[in-house]
């Protein structure tokens, strides 16, 4: 390897951990929905839930390590540390909110739960495709039609809390109330963290054109 080799390192080794990082958030999104949905063997899907973080881990790990010993990167260090952050915190959300209903010993689920991880997956989805993009930017466009997509998301994620807890405040059972309540906020907090890529997305997508 000679000399500038060394110090300039391809730009593609932080461009493919990044999409495989989207990858995986869109595969726990997806676990999600269908953890919610179907809410059968609850345990097992704990721990493949456990297993996609986990992976998650492991490449904001090698993110922050190639990090460490790059001279020359293709995004600011700062955006790169950001947005690793940023899509860690969404898994970090999605495990913690399905070990969350394993622990509160959840025994069933409900329509505000299927919505808002829906709202999650579909928020994923646009991240995935965003992510995909700040490779070569070409048209920021296209990666600021993205995140005002997971912007209105989020805001629809915000009402379906609302309507979560006035319905919730219906019923008279203050332990129910309790652990439902946390699952809600914990969901729709999902959504922020979705929100939260988007803005560092967006902001990539501006400096670099």
């Amino acid at each position: 390897m000679g000399f500038k080799e060394w110090i300039i390192p391809q730009d593609k080794v932080f461009f493919d951990l990044f999409d495989e990082m989207a990858a995986i958030v869109v595969t726990a999104a997806n676990l999600l929905v269908e953890f919610i949905e179907n809410f059968e063997n609850v345990k097992e899907q704990c721990y493949r839930m456990k297993h996609i973080e986990h992976q998650g881990d492991e490449i904001t790990h090698q993110i922050y390590e190639q990090l460490n010993r790059t001279f020359i990167t293709p995004l600011e260090p700062e955006e790169i540390s950001r947005l690793a952050s940023a899509l860690d915190d969404i898994l970090d959300y999605i495990d913690g909110t399905v070990q969350q209903m394993y622990g509160y010993g959840i025994t069933e689920t409900d329509a505000h739960m299927v919505e808002l991880a829906k709202l999650i997956q579909l928020s994923a989805i646009e991240i995935e495709q965003a992510v995909n993009s700040i490779r070569s930017i070409k048209d920021p466009s296209l990666i600021e039609e993205r995140c005002i997509e997971v912007n209105r998301l989020e805001n629809i994620a915000d009402n379906v809390l609302g309507h979560a807890i006035m319905d919730l405040f219906k019923t008279e059972d203050a332990i129910t109330i309790i652990k439902l309540k946390d699952i809600y906020e914990n969901l729709e907090m999902a959504t922020d963290k979705c929100e939260d890529v988007a803005n560092v997305l967006s902001d990539i997508a501006i400096r670099h054109t």
